[in-house]
């Protein structure tokens, strides 16, 4: 396939094809008789992949890392996997913090509503010492 139809099938621009092909994390694709670039369509597979390690947050030098053992063959198996385990590592950090974020969060949201809700009805009325009514003041979520 060409690139513009792999550009359009895998959602990346042509230039970003092109670069990626240039700094070594796609195969150089093979030409067609015009010298135009002429892809397999597995090419797909291998760039979901980069994409899922790009969303992920793998550095860009680990993505180029993992792509040279790639086209090293199966002898690099290891060093694959241990550089994916390593990276797993840094994804449930970053989840686990994330996750700790979302509860602050639900928490101050929810802390919005219950102020809200308490702004809706009247405060109470409580009595001084001197008998004249004091209200008490809702608290201010902050």
């Amino acid at each position: 396939m060409k690139i513009g139809e792999l550009a359009r099938r895998c959602g990346l621009t042509a230039h970003t094809l092109r670069y990626y092909e240039r700094i070594g994390l796609l195969p150089y694709a093979d030409r067609d008789a015009g010298q135009q670039r002429d892809y397999d369509a597995s090419i797909l597979v291998w760039i979901e992949f980069l994409h899922r390690l790009k969303t992920t947050g793998m550095p860009i030098r680990d993505m180029l890392r993992y792509a040279k053992l790639r086209g090293t063959g199966d002898a690099t198996n290891g060093e694959r996997r241990l550089l994916l385990e390593t990276h797993r590592v840094a994804v449930a950090a970053r989840i686990a913090s994330l996750q700790d974020s979302l509860s602050v969060l639900d928490a101050k949201i929810a802390g919005y509503g219950e102020a809200e809700q308490g702004l809706s009805t009247h405060a109470p009325v409580i009595e001084t010492e001197s008998g004249r009514p004091l209200r008490a003041r809702t608290a201010r979520a902050r």
